[in-house]
């Protein structure tokens, strides 16, 4: 029997509990034509929410298309440009001699490259002139804009992990200020852009100075409460028919901090070892199941850090608070209050910690297990 809970990709509608508010803001955005940015630390849903939203959207309405595209590995503004234009070619045609015949209509002026691909995951092979690209960059930025036009549809263009736009080798304020010149007069497109590191999101979007201020509405994806969370594990346990006390759920949810990857980990695990009921016995058994299966990130990360970092993660275990203060810097050997905003600044950059306006938390709960169980703190 298939294990009723599940992490780490993108899941369905099946697996989704209490984004109805969400849900519904975002397709309302989508039909107004509003652009969005969405902002949520990682593996907290927001790439499902998206999906799922855009997928019930399209089941709906027949002229609404989806273009999904995702940075994570783009590292440069060429890369990037062949993306958009791949990403939309495919979108906007269903099969390869509709890619062709938009691949001659659309973009002819770079020298395209197109033919089948050999890998199963990947559509077809398309590579634009790299000389060509830079020349006509305004041709890309607004491809989805003249197809849509063109094809009487609306498009929604989704784009993930957008921040790493930051890294690419040429000048990424130059790019933006191209991406918003040519983006802000689109009629038929509305844009959805993601990413998962908040700071630097905030940086691109919340500053007056970028060029991206206003571009949208924006918000920021919640964690799901523990008052949602409940119903939907019993639900989940009662439908493979197998039990779950409210106690030993409200346990897994605090426990995980309501962090919903970590929450369906720990929920499947806990019901790949129960046979009829859960009991705490299950529960002990399957959080060591858990950090078991994630040492190995845990040792990688945990040597990655500088003494200083490790005192204030210790601090912050400890539920410490005051981080500048004379008694702490000095319980925790962490030098002068001069040090706390670089501290902060170096975990927040290797996703170790999350500020979420003035609070701080750890970004991964079962990584917090992991030094609790280090240092031998209760």
């Amino acid at each position: 029997m298939k294990a009723p809970f599940d992490y780490g990709k993108v899941i369905t509608i099946d697996f989704f509990t209490n984004r109805t508010k969400e849900m519904k803001r975002l397709e309302d955005n989508f039909i107004n034509g509003v652009n969005t940015i969405l902002i949520s630390p990682r593996r907290w849903g927001k790439s499902s929410l998206v999906k799922n939203t855009a997928e019930k959207l399209i089941a709906r309405n027949k002229k609404c298309k989806v273009v999904f595209i995702d940075l994570f590995n783009v590292l440069d503004e060429e890369e990037f440009y062949n993306e958009i234009a791949y990403e939309t070619i495919k979108c906007t045609a269903t099969k390869f001699e509709g890619w062709v015949d938009n691949t001659i209509k659309f973009l002819s002026k770079f020298k395209p490259s197109i033919g089948l691909s050999n890998d199963p995951l990947v559509a077809f092979d398309l590579q634009l002139s790299m000389a060509e690209t830079s020349r006509n960059f305004k041709d890309i930025l607004d491809l989805p804009e003249r197809i849509a036009v063109e094809k009487k549809i609306h498009l929604i263009v989704c784009i993930d992990e957008f921040q790493n736009i930051e890294k690419f080798s040429a000048d990424p304020l130059v790019l933006q200020k191209k991406m918003r010149a040519q983006w802000q007069h689109h009629q038929h497109v509305t844009y959805c852009l993601y990413g998962s590191k908040r700071h630097l999101m905030m940086a691109l979007f919340e500053k007056q100075s970028m060029p991206f201020f206003k571009f949208g509405d924006t918000f920021y994806l919640e964690k799901i409460k523990e008052a949602h969370w409940l119903p939907y594990i019993q639900k989940q346990f009662l439908q493979t028919h197998k039990s779950i006390s409210d106690e030993l759920c409200s346990q897994i949810v605090k426990l995980m901090q309501e962090h919903p990857y970590y929450v369906q980990q720990l929920c499947q695990l806990v019901w790949l070892n129960t046979t009829k009921k859960a009991t705490a016995e299950i529960l002990a058994i399957s959080i060591a199941d858990l950090m078991d299966r994630n040492n190995a990130l845990f040792q990688r990360d945990f040597e990655m850090l500088t003494a200083t970092q490790v005192n204030y993660l210790k601090a912050m275990l400890h539920g410490e608070t005051a981080f500048s203060s004379k008694e702490v810097l000095q319980r925790y050997h962490m030098g002068t209050s001069a040090n706390i905003q670089r501290v902060v600044k170096a975990l927040e950059d290797k996703e170790i910690i999350n500020k979420l306006g003035k609070k701080i938390e750890f970004a991964d709960p079962a990584f917090a297990l992991f030094l609790k169980s280090i240092y031998h703190i209760s």
